[in-house]
């Protein structure tokens, strides 16, 4: 199984030069605990924006450059759509993280979303690409803690898409 996970601010923002433009603990918390144990997918620019490899998890970078190399055990490279499904098992849920071109390339296979949306207008380079919500199912949604260290309200929302 395909599913993808993502912070997005309320106008779909995912990110701007390369960061994001928020900073919630519980919900880097909450990337964790789901993600943990599984494979995650990514390009290789949110490759690079990570300070180390992500413990407990299997790392795919899906891009078109045929020349890019990743001298780090755990880290596996795609540089197709196909050639990334013959990697993974479908029997298993595979997190797409990242980023933008990513999630747009990879939507139309993933059966769940797990979105945490800020409630936030965020200055932005990068977007999550517009779905069609007639598609997906809200099966869950849950108001995040805002506290000092979370100051940005949002909630949790987790949706399946619907089949024909």
């Amino acid at each position: 199984m395909l599913a993808i996970i993502a912070a997005v601010g309320r106008n779909r923002e995912l990110g701007k030069d390369n960061r994001m433009p928020w900073h919630l603990p519980n919900d880097l918390r909450r990337f964790r605990q789901i993600t943990s144990g599984h494979t995650v997918i990514m390009g290789r620019k949110t490759f690079a924006s990570l300070p180390k490899l992500l413990p407990k998890r299997r790392h795919i970078i899906l891009t078109r450059d045929e020349g890019y190399r990743v001298d780090q055990p755990g880290v596996e490279i795609a540089h197709s759509i196909p050639e990334l499904f013959s990697l993974l098992d479908p029997h298993e849920t595979n997190f797409v993280i990242g980023g933008g071109e990513i999630y747009r390339q990879l939507l139309p296979y993933c059966d769940m979303l797990y979105l945490t949306v800020i409630d936030g207008d965020f200055e932005a380079d990068t977007y999550f690409p517009d779905f069609d919500r007639a598609e997906w199912q809200l099966i869950e949604s849950e108001q995040g803690i805002t506290d000092p260290a979370n100051p940005w309200p949002h909630r949790y929302e987790v949706y399946k898409r619907i089949s024909d």
